[in-house]
């Protein structure tokens, strides 16, 4: 057997070394090891008419037996896939569940996507069962479901069935269907699946080209829920019942291997967010489960961040001045965690007490141990403030090919600005390395999948001839073996006279230097300087989440210091407001002085007049910065910059 393949029934041949010899299992397995341990406690939880509906484990089992017969009832061949396309609920964790116990392969689809984009994923992983959330995604599945040949049902798990149509069935209706399934055909199927075999695909966002479908095998799913979980300090409940609220998109690998895999592995308890969860309702979720631990990508910390400076700013002169105390006592403690007199330590545990411990309170944290950041770097603003808080965020680091973290950081493996390490019984190696260290990170390990569905080139690509994959990311490795990630491979720019800018690094000061920038993104590839996009912070709609022409508290706060009355983005950038322009010039000539070298400054800048926004096109679901949409949709702006 080979280590990849790009068919849907193929099998590999696992990354078993002396440093991970574990006997590899399927996810049956994994849920009966976890059923005789856990069976009693609760597994689900989610809000129905204001009150919390609670499932144990061995309900939760049950209802994925369930599920699994009524797939195969309606037709789920072998290593076909169900594809289900709605918010995170109990329903899509059964129906996940079920798909991989009834010998099929579990497939998310963005409820962003569109109609085509629904069909483009349906089609190529030959999706048998749709199960889709509403009415809503319902109609985008109408609009293709003659173009879908494999397609044999669709089942509706929030909304009611508006009119009759063969073959589309509610969830209760569903789960009734493979009562006349017997045991012993489920069990058949279950004991015929392999460790090497895939189970679950996961679509890599496309920010290039068509979305590639990730195959992740039994033994990615159970390896990595065990083994990454544990090295960032996730508990097993027999020593502490873990308790998480689940509200990023599970069609995304990290959310997917943090809420539902690893949950079932460990015990853990998920709280489902509401669907607006992102639009302002995740703190009230927070607020009421407390959980133990939590994970964001940096722009849910950013937007918590923002949220709490507005409040700060909106508070009283003492208020103010407590919580600014409080804040730089704690920082301080957190940078130097050494060197602080006693008296200090008195002060900021005093701090700690008197203010920060009821903000954290007031997010949701007071019994948070572990805050983990992924999926895109996070910047230092966030990272300190946070740590003002007192929270430190832990990153974890990793890609859809790795079954999500590769790389992680935890209580005990922790150094600023680094996403940790690489998980006991994975390997990282860097190649094709500069002067100063940095190299393409490539990943070797029982986290890494199996292939590209259906994509036999792209696969070949990804890996070299020993078998490590190669993941576009630079990064450096310091002597204690902790990981930088620097920038993209291919987002590394190049200038006319040949030297290579890394832009993260760049936009990330010019943020920090002006708390008004929302976005900012450096141009310059092929070009004889650098220059620079940027955005100001402004409120979003509270429905659809899309940038106003409002702008955020903080950045009203900024313009007051500057002497501009201005609180729209329009007025700013309508007028070229005197004040800010120069406000951001400053800031950009205070980022070029820390510059590397001469080529690293930024020489021209505009400021756009809308935030970049899912919607927008330039950020992908995961608020992930698409620069080649952006090059495209701004490309008058930018030419302007180079005009002779």
């Amino acid at each position: 057997e080979s280590l990849w393949t790009s068919f849907a029934d193929g099998r590999v041949r696992l990354r078993i070394d002396n440093s991970c010899p574990q006997t590899p299992i399927t996810v049956h397995q994994m849920f009966k090891e976890s059923l005789e341990k856990y069976g009693s406690l609760n597994a689900l939880a989610s809000k129905k008419d204001g009150k919390w509906e609670k499932i144990t484990f061995s309900e939760y089992y049950c209802l994925s037996r369930k599920a699994a017969k009524s797939f195969l009832k309606l037709g789920l061949e072998r290593f076909h896939s169900v594809a289900i396309l709605g918010f995170n609920s109990p329903e899509w964790f059964i129906s996940a569940v079920g798909a991989v116990f009834a010998g099929g392969i579990v497939t998310g689809i963005y409820t962003t996507n569109s109609p085509e984009a629904c069909h483009d994923i349906a089609h190529d992983s030959k999706t048998n069962i749709m199960v889709v959330e509403n009415q809503k995604q319902l109609d985008k599945i109408m609009q293709i479901w003659n173009r879908l040949p494999h397609l044999k049902a669709v089942v509706l798990y929030k909304d009611s069935v508006p009119e009759r149509h063969p073959n589309l069935y509610t969830m209760e209706e569903f789960l009734k269907l493979g009562n006349d399934v017997s045991d012993r055909t489920l069990d058949d199927i279950i004991n015929s699946q392999k460790p090497n075999q895939c189970c679950v695909l996961i679509y890599t966002s496309g920010t290039t080209g068509k979305p590639k479908g990730a195959m992740l095998s039994h033994d990615n799913i159970t390896w990595t829920s065990a083994h990454c979980s544990r090295a960032a300090g996730m508990q097993p409940a027999e020593v502490q019942q873990e308790s998480i609220v689940s509200y990023l998109p599970l069609s995304h690998v990290a959310a997917q291997m943090y809420d539902l895999w690893t949950g079932i592995k460990w015990g853990e308890q998920v709280y489902f967010a509401e669907p607006d969860a992102l639009k302002g309702s995740l703190i009230n979720t927070l607020r009421e489960v407390q959980p133990t631990s939590h994970m964001g990508v940096p722009r849910v910390w950013e937007k918590i961040m923002e949220k709490l400076k507005d409040v700060s700013a909106q508070s009283g002169f003492v208020k103010k001045k407590m919580l600014s105390w409080a804040m730089s006592l704690s920082l301080e403690r957190n940078l130097n965690c050494s060197s602080s007199s006693d008296l200090n330590q008195l002060w900021t545990r005093l701090a700690d007490y008197l203010v920060l411990a009821k903000i954290r309170n007031a997010l949701g944290f007071s019994s948070c141990q572990k805050h983990f950041s992924g999926a895109a770097p996070l910047n230092t603003e966030t990272l300190y403030f946070f740590l003002g808080l007192n929270i430190t965020l832990c990153e974890a680091y990793g890609m859809s090919e790795t079954t999500g973290p590769h790389c992680v950081s935890g209580p005990y493996i922790y150094r600023q600005h680094s996403c940790g390490k690489p998980a006991p019984g994975c390997r990282v190696k860097l190649v094709d390395k500069d002067t100063e260290g940095n190299g393409e990170i490539c990943f070797w390990g029982r986290t890494v999948f199996m292939g590209y569905l259906n994509m036999e080139d792209k696969t070949k690509e990804a890996f070299d001839e020993d078998g490590w994959l190669h993941s576009g990311d630079l990064g450096k490795l310091d002597k204690d073996g902790f990981l930088f990630v620097t920038g993209r491979v291919k987002d590394l720019i190049i200038t006319a006279g040949g030297e290579n800018v890394p832009p993260i690094p760049i936009e990330d000061a010019v943020k920090k230097e002006l708390p008004i920038v929302s976005n900012a993104m450096v141009i310059g590839d092929k070009k004889k300087f650098l220059s620079m996009l940027l955005t100001l912070k402004s409120v979003l709609d509270p429905d659809t989440s899309d940038p106003t022409d409002t702008l955020t508290e903080q950045a009203r706060d900024f313009c007051q210091k500057m002497g501009s009355k201005a609180t729209k983005v329009s007025e700013i950038v309508d007028t070229r407001d005197q004040a800010i322009y120069q406000a951001i010039q400053e800031g950009i000539n205070k980022v070029n002085m820390m510059a590397t070298n001469r080529v690293h400054c930024i020489k021209k800048w505009i400021v756009l007049p809308r935030d970049f926004s899912i919607s927008g096109g330039e950020l992908g679901p995961t608020m992930k910065l698409k620069r080649l949409t952006v090059l495209e949709k701004y490309k008058n702006e930018i030419a302007s910059f180079y005009e002779e």
